[in-house]
């Protein structure tokens, strides 16, 4: 089943503006290595959790695998052959607005080639161009 929230203040959103590179969840922080957008765009729920999937499947129940967005804002769509006017469309489905920098998914518990390959095969379900990246550790 897609993701999707349990309950929203507003059904319907506006379509907003994907401008500007992501200031959160801009750093992997729960497992060791991460998979980062390089471009904006929209991840639907169901491309979601067809990454996480991929990963998982790939994993075979090693290590862990953390999903660092989750799709809250909603789209509508009108339906086809339909005329202009009679107010805003139905929600079609939920969807989560990436920027560049976004670190989607992380995994940890695994060795850097495994953790490379899993991520390589969950960018290839993903509508955006990504990178793989690795924490930073801090001195002290």
């Amino acid at each position: 089943m897609a993701l999707m929230p349990k309950r929203v203040k507003y059904r319907k959103h506006q379509r907003g503006t994907m401008k500007g590179n992501a200031s959160r969840k801009n750093y992997v922080a729960f497992g060791d290595y991460g998979l980062q957008t390089v471009e904006a765009h929209w991840i639907t729920g169901r491309q979601i959790e067809a990454g996480r999937i991929a990963a998982s499947h790939f994993l075979k129940r090693e290590g862990k695998v953390y999903i660092r967005i989750f799709p809250d804002h909603s789209y509508s769509a009108k339906p086809l052959e339909t005329r202009m006017g009679k107010g805003k469309a139905e929600i079609e489905g939920w969807v989560a607005v990436v920027k560049p920098g976004t670190v989607m998914y992380e995994i940890g518990g695994v060795a850097e080639e495994v953790a490379k390959e899993a991520l390589l095969r969950v960018a290839h379900k993903m509508p955006v161009k990504c990178r793989f990246v690795t924490r930073r550790h801090t001195l002290g």
